[in-house]
């Protein structure tokens, strides 16, 4: 019969194992010390495998924890450096961080730059590219993904602008922009815009009782009516000046300049940012505005006319028009008010039997910037917060 395998420790010893069993930082430490002071204590390595400690272990690696610490003390408790198993990712990638960067490029790719044919990434597919993994499964290959922080997830729309010009166009704006703030009082600095709503409501989130109950959006017989709306924000002050009609039309343009120069009578230059639309390069237009400075002018319908119409009055309105990029919404921040304005008073609005009512209500919602608003800068991203 195999005698029972014991251990007597000195009080320096002892001391030294219930000090790393109660302190130390490390789980496994902890329980290889509290196993072999109970062995110290007169239990069995086998008892103690079984019932002493948190949760059953082998036997066998109790014993291997006795006779390592009989042979190397604390030295040999400790798990060297390199030991255990190797990351699915290694050797082609140091550490997480590495396979992260490698498997972020390769899925911000196409499948087919990798020769299959398939708009997007599957498991089954991703495999086959990264065949540096040292996993073979999709089970595998996806609690890998997680791990690393990569998710499956919905996409969204995305737009980028095809402008060849976007940097110097965004050079020139923010020059302006830039003279406008270092002079207030001499030059004013807007963003342009135009927006259709319409009489019937849009749909959105709102609350209702749980279950199958939602918000109802509460459209009329009518047919959908719409307006348009042209504003300028001064990028500044955050004060507001819009014109309301039923179509965007060259006379409403020519109009809403007239307005943005009585708005602001004692500035030297207004300068205007505003989208590519060829409305707003339209001779029509420009008659009413001082000789415009146009290093990239937006390109017109091939059978416009290119000379203003005889029979229009001109004028010399000291409006400098400043093109952003073409199809970069994102660089207009009066986009955002539109934002604000749908949230506030067009989402799952009540009034679609009552159109006169409707555009009040938003002529009232414009009017409320009709003096300058830090709350409109912030909100647009123009002020920080």
């Amino acid at each position: 019969m195999t005698a029972r395998r014991t251990l007597t420790l000195s009080a320096t010893e002892r001391a030294e194992l219930e000090d790393l069993r109660d302190h130390d930082s490390r789980p496994y430490m902890r329980e290889r010390c509290a196993a072999l002071l109970k062995i110290a204590d007169g239990a069995s390595p086998h008892h103690v495998a079984l019932h002493g400690l948190l949760k059953p272990r082998d036997p066998d690696s109790v014993y291997s924890w006795l006779d390592r610490y009989l042979t190397d003390k604390l030295g040999g408790l400790v798990i060297s450096t390199g030991r255990g198993r190797k990351p699915a990712f290694s050797p082609q990638c140091v550490d997480a961080a590495a396979a992260h960067r490698k498997l972020v490029e390769i899925i911000g790719r196409a499948p087919e730059h990798y020769g299959i044919t398939r708009s997007r990434w599957t498991l089954d597919t991703l495999l086959r590219p990264c065949t540096w993994l040292r996993v073979t499964t999709a089970s595998g290959l996806w609690q890998l993904l997680r791990r690393l922080g990569l998710h499956y997830k919905r996409a969204r729309d995305y737009l980028h602008s095809p402008d060849p010009h976007y940097d110097a166009k965004q050079t020139r704006i923010a020059t302006y922009l830039a003279q406008a703030r270092a002079a207030p009082r001499r030059y004013v600095f807007l963003y342009l815009d135009e927006l259709t709503f319409y009489r019937q409501p849009s749909v959105a989130c709102a609350y209702a009782q749980k279950g199958t109950a939602t918000p109802l959006a509460q459209r009329s017989y009518r047919s959908d009516t719409t307006a348009r709306i042209i504003a300028a924000m001064n990028a500044l002050t955050g004060q507001v000046t819009y014109l309301l009609r039923a179509h965007t039309t060259l006379p409403a343009i020519r109009q809403f300049y007239a307005d943005l120069h009585a708005a602001y009578p004692d500035a030297q230059r207004l300068y205007v940012a505003q989208d590519n639309w060829p409305v707003h390069a339209h001779p029509d237009v420009l008659a009413v505005l001082e000789p415009q400075e146009f290093p990239w002018r937006p390109k017109l319908p091939d059978n416009w006319p290119t000379t203003p119409r005889a029979t229009w009055p001109t004028d010399d309105l000291p409006i400098q028009l400043l093109f952003q990029p073409t199809y970069a919404p994102w660089t207009n921040p009066i986009e955002k008010l539109w934002r604000w304005l749908k949230q506030d008073q067009l989402h799952l609005h009540r009034l679609s039997d009552d159109w006169p009512a409707l555009k009040q209500r938003v002529c009232d919602f414009l009017d409320d910037f009709a003096t300058p608003s830090p709350a409109l800068l912030r909100y647009v991203g123009l002020l920080p917060i």
